[in-house]
């Protein structure tokens, strides 16, 4: 009965990101960081477009991006918002270097659980510059150097585009201005609780 359904104890998606940055010639650690984001409206799309018809889409989750252009001061942006659908200025992206699974007491599995780790790892070369705010990517295009952003820009949102031809951003946040020196290698870790 809906009373049975209203009283379940229904735990919402959270998302926490885990920064590393390390000197590649020094050894170093320039940074050790971590931060909730938050969920972004068009990740109910997303996820409303997988459970519908699981082969409308050939991509998930699959692509970290980091970008410059969150808005704000330098060392206090502004507080990321569910509606935002692309990054404001993004400078690089990058597939998955890795995604575990874990269990509740955050050991990596082998089985399908709740939390997944989701680790993008940057090197020298890759995402230089002044960072400020990232998020996960459902992209159209494996290739990162293939984009098709939403062409909806924050605040607005039109929910009368239809998002089949466009990358989806699912998790974004703002942060303290990080500077990736082309020395150093980026480690970032998204670890998604649903």
């Amino acid at each position: 009965s809906q009373m049975e359904v209203s009283t379940l104890a229904v735990k919402p998606t959270k998302g926490e990101v885990f920064f590393e940055m390390w000197d590649n010639q020094t050894g170093e650690n320039l940074l050790s960081h971590q931060q909730p984001n938050i969920i972004t409206l068009d990740a109910g799309i997303l996820a409303a477009i997988v459970l519908t018809d699981p082969l409308a889409r050939t991509n998930g989750i699959n692509m970290l991006a980091v970008g410059s252009g969150a808005t704000g001061a330098l060392l206090s942006p502004d507080a990321p918002d569910p509606k935002q659908r692309k990054l404001n200025a993004e400078i690089s992206r990058k597939a998955f270097s890795s995604t575990v699974f874990r269990d509740g007491s955050g050991n990596a599995v082998s089985y399908p659980t709740n939390v997944v780790d989701y680790t993008t790892v940057f090197g020298e070369a890759e995402a230089v510059g002044p960072l400020n705010e990232m998020g996960l990517l459902s992209t159209i295009s494996n290739n990162p150097n293939v984009t098709n952003p939403n062409p909806n820009s924050f605040p607005t949102r039109n929910t009368t585009v239809d998002l089949s031809d466009y990358d989806i951003l699912v998790n974004y946040i703002t942060f303290s201005v990080i500077t990736k020196p082309s020395t150093a290698t980026l480690a970032i870790t998204w670890r998604i609780t649903y």
